[in-house]
């Protein structure tokens, strides 16, 4: 006979609880059973976890990993930098593709780039009309002034990355590698046209990266993909890193350059001119200023997210034909 079970409110939705079954013979000492915190309350004195080994955990994580990596080996497309233009742009892409396999190599520990905080340390978001159409998207709350408002506020920049992130992550086709950096690119040369394209990353730990010169030689991984893009900032230790290889390779024959502050002209044209600069390799963000010469926007957000609901449109554009070049 079925443990018989109660009835907890778990949440409210439209103002009226959510039930939830639980059973009524779930143990608190040292059970697997998945139990409810309504159950748990008042009974901490008797709280024990799963009993485990430690080479479960050590498994557990490891062969997910090392799965990821054999998947995401051959990808369709690589996004290169988690920011939030990187992350605006794997979401659109994985929602409206989900048949791709997308990877995101992010360098750092923590993913979302600048997007934790507004300018100068302080909390709220500000971004610029119309870019409040992929909050609503997202269905991130925030502050209106009205209908001759210029501006939307989100109350907290982490509002905004933590809820894009945790969208993306939930997409099942894709992956994040995060304290991991791309040390260059692959590339190909069209056998007819002799134009080079890109073809894929390469890989290895960030913390390897930053040690190649007091550390013997530590050679990378890679990852094929037919459409990379690239939203690594402006110049910095790994800002700027694609369109800086662009020019060592003498794809593009320099860069512009970031110039002054300038929120009306910076945020437009990051966005208008996100786009393919070299054959499979998708720019955009503040690496694109350093690119074009275009100004910064500072402590406005928009042009961020927009520049990679551009992004993900420029990839799927190209990306049936970039596929079949990269097919060898």
């Amino acid at each position: 006979m079925s443990p018989s079970a109660v009835i907890q409110p778990e949440s409210i939705s439209n103002g009226r609880p959510v039930p939830v079954a639980s059973s009524k013979l779930a143990s608190l000492n040292g059970s697997a059973k998945s139990q409810t915190i309504e159950e748990m309350a008042g009974n901490w004195d008797d709280f024990s976890f799963a009993h485990i080994r430690e080479s479960q955990v050590s498994r557990a994580m490891t062969r997910r990993y090392f799965a990821d990596l054999d998947k995401y080996a051959e990808s369709d497309i690589v996004i290169v930098g988690a920011g939030s233009c990187g992350l605006s742009a794997a979401y659109c892409l994985a929602k409206a593709r989900p048949d791709l396999k997308i990877a995101i190599i992010e360098a750092g520990v923590a993913p979302g780039g600048g997007a934790w905080l507004g300018g100068q340390l302080f909390s709220a978001m500000i971004m610029r009309k119309p870019a409040d159409a992929f909050l609503n998207e997202l269905g991130i709350p925030y502050e209106d002034e009205g209908p001759t408002s210029n501006f939307v506020v989100v109350k907290h920049a982490a509002l905004f990355t933590s809820t894009v992130l945790s969208k993306v992550l939930q997409f099942p086709n894709v992956k994040l590698f995060n304290a991991t950096a791309v040390e260059d690119l692959i590339t190909r040369k069209n056998a007819s046209t002799g134009a080079l394209h890109i073809a894929g990353v390469v890989t290895n730990w960030t913390l390897v990266s930053m040690h190649h010169d007091d550390q013997s030689c530590m050679d990378p991984n890679t990852i094929n993909a037919p459409v990379i893009i690239s939203t690594t900032g402006h110049d910095g230790p790994f800002g700027a890193f694609s369109v800086k290889r662009l020019v060592s390779m003498n794809v593009i024959p320099s860069l512009g350059g970031m110039r002054g502050l300038d929120m009306n002209t910076a945020e437009d044209a990051i966005v208008k001119g996100t786009r393919e600069i070299a054959p499979g390799l998708i720019v955009g963000g503040m690496e694109l200023s350093e690119v074009d010469g275009a100004n910064r926007m500072g402590p406005t957000f928009g042009a961020m997210a927009l520049s990679g609901v551009k992004a993900a449109e420029e990839a799927l554009r190209i990306f049936d034909q970039r596929k079949v070049e990269c097919a060898e």
